[in-house]
């Protein structure tokens, strides 16, 4: 079995034609800019999640569980 998964940019033009049948456009589009904006630190919470990890080690991570995914 495989999964295609979207890009993110189809992922967001969909959801807003969902919400655009719900809601008023002004409002639509104060919710994707607060999603765009964010929350937070991303430079302390980035050294903080990848603490003692290289760029090899994460590759390797990252290699081991596309490995597993690819298994189910």
């Amino acid at each position: 079995m495989s999964i295609v998964v979207e890009n993110d940019q189809e992922t967001v033009l969909e959801a807003a034609a969902i919400l655009l049948k719900r809601m008023p456009a002004s409002k639509v589009a104060r919710l994707l800019s607060l999603w765009q904006v964010g929350r937070g630190d991303y430079t302390t919470e980035r050294r903080k999640l990848f603490a003692g990890e290289t760029v090899e080690s994460l590759f390797t991570k990252a290699r081991a569980l596309e490995k597993r995914s690819r298994k189910r």
